[in-house]
């Protein structure tokens, strides 16, 4: 194990996440039995419901959200980048921190309407796409070069001053596109969804087009 990465150190500071997730299982198990035999998993642009499954299957989320949060803890043991990962472990949690809060938060939502809460998922959807474009944006410049968390494309990674710099651009672009994200989320209707995605794949898209565009122009 990498000094500069202690995964005993790291469970410790994510007492809270660890709790949360132990918290959802709980939840799951003492709900399981006042589920309906058939309960919606996928909604469509609409927020209608376009796939009802087994009661069974309530499991996934948690076993995913758990999965992932474990694969997030142990994954920086395999990076050759690993030594790189003390320089923003403190950003490195709260990017383990908006994914499972993102998972709870659809979770939560889904599970209560298939109780038969009344959930509008299209507003959940809504609100959740600025939550992670901030909470990534807020920390997207303090990530060091690595091969598992951040905008990893054959630039980034082949040249850690071309990292750096999108990095720190991706972080204003995430940020001001959450913001945005924040007050349509505050509207209703079908386009507001449409604009949510288009503004995530625009966040996506700009820094990894200015990765490549930086890493031509270094070399010329």
């Amino acid at each position: 194990m990498d000094e500069n990465y202690n995964v005993k150190y790291e469970i410790k500071k994510d007492w809270w996440l660890i709790g949360i997730i132990i918290l959802i299982w709980i939840f799951t198990f003492a709900i399981f039995g006042r589920l309906p035999d058939k309960i919606p998993m996928h909604w469509n642009i609409s927020g209608q419901v376009d796939r009802f499954g087994s009661k069974n299957e309530i499991f996934i989320l948690p076993s995913t959200i758990t999965i992932i949060y474990f694969v997030m803890l142990f994954i920086p043991l395999i990076d050759p980048k690993r030594a790189n990962y003390g320089k923003f472990a403190e950003a490195y949690r709260i990017v383990r921190a908006v994914v499972v809060i993102i998972f709870m938060a659809v979770y939560f939502a889904s599970t209560y309407s298939a109780l038969g809460y009344r959930i509008d998922m299209n507003r959940i959807g809504n609100f959740i796409i600025p939550f992670m474009l901030i909470g990534f944006g807020s920390v997207m410049g303090k990530l060091r070069h690595n091969y598992f968390v951040g905008i990893r494309t054959p630039w980034t990674l082949a040249d850690e001053e071309v990292w750096n710099v999108t990095h720190q651009v991706a972080s204003k672009i995430w940020l001001i596109a959450g913001i945005i994200g924040l007050f349509a989320s505050f509207f209703k209707g079908t386009w507001v969804t449409v604009f949510m995605f288009v503004l995530l794949i625009t966040a996506v898209m700009v820094p990894v087009v200015y990765s490549y565009i930086i890493f031509k122009n270094k070399g010329e």
